[in-house]
């Protein structure tokens, strides 16, 4: 790869720092993990600032953390979390089934080709491992009334691009998880959506959280198992 494009990539990713800034997409990743009990060795794919991976560590996970970013290692990530920098249009250096579980936060919005990153995905994990990643949702309130007036996803408009550019819909995972041998997807949602033009108010707070769900969430969970 050319340095040239290793230097827009790179100035991309800085664009948001590695960071996904709400709490409730973290949050959610959390609880998928305990819900379904997963284990096993772990990869990152995307760290960002690696704060996730901390937050595993400190939750106790049960098995080997290991993170892969563009990004050079953060100073604060925890000695015991293993960290590889690369460019994750590209296929990592890594083994093939090295992970029972995948992790993936607010990344695949960044990355060049969708398809060819789940088929990564299969190829690094074991028989029975499970992918979660997130990503905005293009089919909330706020993401379609951005579509209508300005001609694109909310997320994908103004200051969101060069970093994002690739928009994901409900159909495109179910598609994109079929084409590559995964399971059905399974989607969640943070239950957490700013109001469209007044984004700093959520609807959560102004219906004492009765308004959640698809089209009250800014961000959606995709959660898929390799067979």
């Amino acid at each position: 790869m050319s340095n040239s494009l290793w230097s827009k990539r790179m100035d991309a990713a800085l664009i948001t720092r590695g960071i996904s800034t709400d709490a409730a997409i973290h949050g959610l990743v959390l609880k998928i993990c305990k819900r379904l009990n997963l284990g096993g060795d772990l990869l990152e794919f995307g760290a960002g600032t690696g704060q996730l991976a901390n937050h595993l560590v400190t939750a106790g996970y049960p098995g080997v953390i290991r993170c892969a970013d563009i990004q050079p290692r953060p100073a604060d990530v925890m000695s015991k979390i293993e960290w590889l920098q690369a460019d994750l249009n590209h296929p990592l250096p890594v083994p093939d089934q090295s992970f029972d579980t995948i992790l993936s936060t607010e990344v695949i919005e960044h990355l060049e080709n969708p398809r060819f990153v789940f088929r990564e995905f299969y190829r690094l994990l074991r028989p029975k491992g499970t992918v979660v990643i997130t990503t905005p949702n293009q089919e909330s309130i706020r993401s379609l009334m951005g579509l209508l007036f300005g001609g694109h996803f909310t997320a994908f408009l103004g200051k969101s691009y060069p970093a994002h550019i690739s928009a994901l819909l409900q159909l495109d995972f179910k598609r994109i998880c079929a084409e590559s041998g995964f399971t059905p997807p399974r989607f969640d949602y943070t239950d957490s959506g700013v109001i469209p033009k007044l984004t700093h108010i959520r609807w959560q707070e102004i219906t004492f959280g009765l308004l959640k769900g698809k089209a009250f969430s800014d961000n959606v969970a995709v959660v898929t198992t390799k067979p």
